[in-house]
């Protein structure tokens, strides 16, 4: 098996961004074909240009709005004034109906492009489309019980946690921790490459069925498992396992809205040891919301699939303190990801 401290002789950034970028162009699409955005704004600027009244005029829940908007204003779309948002110079001259440079024309009909469709409707009703826009497919959280989706989905995490994981353990420092605990951690990955970093670390995966499953097997045939162990429960449902001095939430917290996000950090606060640590590795946006691009599209993706999105550093640390952790600082990952590092108080 592959050394999991080693990382790749090139950078696949580029890759990755297509993949996590896949539905920013049809969030631009759905504005455009779909529902006229910035036209409509153009006419309403004067009345209409929070992220609330954005909503309450087109109809749309404040989550998916407060994605879309972001990803505007990191595409150079949108302006941010404080709380309001104006449209750009580029949107103006170019998305704007009445423009001679109106660009309109130029976009695909919604009827040949199904991901724009569901955008839309996530929009409307703030509920997760079918995965992928499959047709005969259920919306992620509920998919991810049945045995087929559960691997298919795994797998994809578990390639691209074999280059975040490494890229984190090279930047993060638990060299005083003893137990860690992965929580939703897909297929062990990250706690395996984390014990392949610490040799004094020991770790579990808390998964739900049929993921516990999944996860052992491979922790089974990277060869941890002496030193990772698999503990099956529900995060939502149940209390954290005590005992642990690390609680790593790796590309989780993500696809889930606020209040379930501070529900799980309250969770994490009363059940790690005093003074352990709390790492959020994620895809952050930063503090003011303006970008990375590469992140806003990806917020895209999963306001599209779960009941979450992409949060900023700001609104993490926020939470964090609520919760009853310290102020936590940043350490780099790989493709854009970081985790946002707190010890409880």
């Amino acid at each position: 098996m592959p050394d999991l401290t080693d990382a790749p002789a090139t950078d696949p950034t580029l890759l990755y961004r297509g993949r996590d970028e896949l539905y920013a162009e049809d969030m631009l699409i759905a504005a455009v074909k779909g529902f006229d955005f910035f036209t409509v704004l153009a006419g309403l600027e004067a009345q209409v240009g929070s992220i609330d009244e954005i909503g309450r005029h087109f109809g749309f829940q404040p989550r998916p709005v407060d994605v879309m908007t972001t990803q505007f204003v990191a595409r150079g779309l949108l302006e941010r004034d404080g709380e309001r948002l104006r449209l750009s110079a580029t949107a103006r001259e170019h998305l704007v109906a009445s423009s001679p440079w109106f660009l309109g024309p130029y976009f695909p009909k919604l009827s040949d492009r199904p991901i724009a469709l569901d955008l839309i409707e996530v929009l409307r009703t703030d509920r997760p489309a079918n995965y992928a826009s499959r047709k005969n497919e259920a919306d992620w959280h509920k998919a991810m019980e049945t045995e087929a989706f559960a691997e298919e989905f795994t797998a994809a995490m578990d390639c691209r946690g074999r280059l975040c994981a490494q890229a984190l353990s090279r930047h993060i420092d638990l060299g005083d921790r003893r137990r860690l605990l992965d929580i939703a951690g897909g297929s062990g990955i990250y706690a395996c490459s984390l014990a392949a970093r610490f040799p004094e670390l020991t770790a579990s995966v808390l998964e739900k069925p049929p993921v516990d499953r999944i996860a052992q097997r491979a922790i089974d045939k990277r060869g941890y498992g002496a030193r990772v162990s698999v503990v099956a429960g529900d995060m939502l449902a149940e209390p954290l396992p005590e005992g642990y001095d690390v609680h790593l939430w790796s590309n989780v917290l993500h696809d889930w809205d606020v209040p379930v996000v501070k529900q799980l950090l309250q969770a994490s606060a009363a059940a790690l040891t005093s003074g352990g640590d709390i790492v959020i590795h994620d895809a952050f946006l930063n503090a003011d919301k303006s970008g990375p691009l590469p992140i806003a599209g990806y917020s895209v993706l999963l306001m599209h699939v779960t009941q979450g999105r992409c949060f900023s550093v700001r609104e993490m640390a926020q939470w964090l303190l609520e919760a009853g952790f310290s102020e936590p600082h940043e350490v780099q990952s790989a493709i854009g990801r970081s985790a946002l590092v707190a010890h409880r108080r």
